[in-house]
């Protein structure tokens, strides 16, 4: 997360979206109830912070810039998502709505929610943020008194976000990154070729196609930083959700457990049978009593790769053999290999590395319409940055020229 986000004010960025709203100061500070060199000062301060112009001013008023124009869109997108968040968690509480609660709740209270619901211990979280003890508890204090909700459970020694807590630190998390994403675009004004990516990639994507993608990337914005996140499906996708990543690369799940992301699929990628290269089958006849016959490192239950072997045995009329090893290592699955005659699917792509080396050999083919989609999932209401504009373009390109070569006869 952007460190320079918790840097904001939001009682200012209000001022700065009325500002924008009205036009004119007088008209503004009407709005947010300040008087107008409060309003002035917030707004300049706004402008110290950022190292940027939001407003030109003139004889009738004022009018946005336009890096202030870019920074005020995310900065409306990002208090809307806090005021969700809080309407959320207080849907089963009595009494009034809480209204504009922007400029009750302070980013203090904010970083130190996501803090200790992080870590579930004040103390650790203290560290981690880099303030007291005591300055936590008063924050986290403050914001249940301002939401009327609790936020907090003591169980014995530990503490436990409520399910209120949980469910608001998603809506702040990308409130959060919109702001960076505003920092980010205000930062980096008409220029598009530079900025920061975030992509979690699973990995049948990091094999061949995605250093193709990066490294073309990487050539074209030589401003741009990008960074690659590993990790599990469910871990990657949630990440994904409360704005912690850009964009996930890998395989088109049939269903996905969230209906605020959307699947887009790219190419598709063969799928093929791969052992050591003296594996016995290799150059032999793979009858159905043949692949029964060895043992066989697969991923877990649900994952499209595991799926697609089960299928495999499913169309030859028996049941798959029970699984000797689960794991979605590539190292450790090429480990086994090498030393038995252990099999695995595998996609073409991912295979490609794994036989330049010349240890490891395709066995042979699953059968036909054995592929697996390769897609890209994103946020349904995510607002690219110009630069993540221009990496899904050239995500899109690049899948679209591998899609056709593999449909040329």
């Amino acid at each position: 997360m952007d460190q320079r986000v918790f840097a904001l004010n939001l009682r200012h960025l209000d001022a700065v979206l009325a500002v924008a709203r009205a036009g004119t100061m007088s008209g503004a500070a009407v709005a947010v109830n300040l008087s107008q060199p409060a309003l002035a000062h917030a707004v300049a301060k706004m402008e110290r912070v950022l190292d940027a112009r939001l407003f030109d001013r003139h004889a009738a008023g004022v009018e946005l810039t336009e890096g202030g124009r870019r920074f005020v869109r995310r900065v409306d997108v990002a208090l809307r998502l806090l005021v969700r968040g809080i309407k959320r968690i207080r849907r089963g509480v009595r009494g009034q709505a809480l209204a504009h609660v922007e400029r009750r709740i302070t980013m203090a209270q904010l970083r130190a929610l996501i803090a200790v619901v992080g870590t579930s211990s004040y103390a650790a979280a203290a560290e981690d943020v880099g303030v007291s003890e005591p300055a936590l508890h008063r924050a986290m204090r403050e914001l249940q008194e301002v939401t009327g909700v609790p936020l907090l459970v003591r169980v014995g020694r530990s503490i436990r976000p409520t399910d209120a807590a949980t469910n608001l630190v998603h809506y702040v998390r990308l409130m959060l990154a919109e702001l960076g994403a505003a920092i980010e675009e205000i930062g980096g004004g008409d220029d598009a070729g530079t900025g920061f990516i975030r992509i979690g990639v699973l990995p049948v994507a990091r094999a061949h196609f995605l250093p193709q993608l990066l490294s073309t990337f990487a050539a074209e914005y030589p401003g741009a930083a990008v960074e690659v996140i590993e990790g599990p499906y469910l871990e990657l996708l949630a990440r994904l959700r409360q704005g912690d990543m850009d964009l996930l690369i890998g395989s088109e799940r049939q269903t996905v457990p969230a209906r605020d992301v959307v699947q887009e699929g790219l190419f598709d990628d063969e799928l093929v049978i791969v052992g050591r290269a003296g594996h016995p089958l290799r150059g032999g006849r793979l009858t159905t009593q043949a692949l029964l016959r060895y043992p066989w490192v697969v991923p877990a239950r649900g994952v499209p790769l595991r799926l697609n072997w089960e299928r495999m045995f499913h169309v030859r009329g028996v049941e798959p053999p029970p699984i000797r090893l689960q794991c979605a290592s590539v190292l450790i699955m090429r480990g086994m290999m090498l030393a038995g005659d252990w099999l695995t699917l595998m996609s073409r792509d991912q295979f490609l590395l794994e036989s330049r080396a010349g240890h490891l050999v395709e066995i042979g083919s699953p059968g036909k319409d054995f592929w697996r989609r390769i897609a890209m999932t994103r946020r349904t209401e995510w607002m690219p940055t110009p630069l993540q504009g221009r990496f899904v373009s050239l995500l899109r390109r690049m899948a679209a020229e591998k899609a056709a070569g593999r449909a040329a006869p």
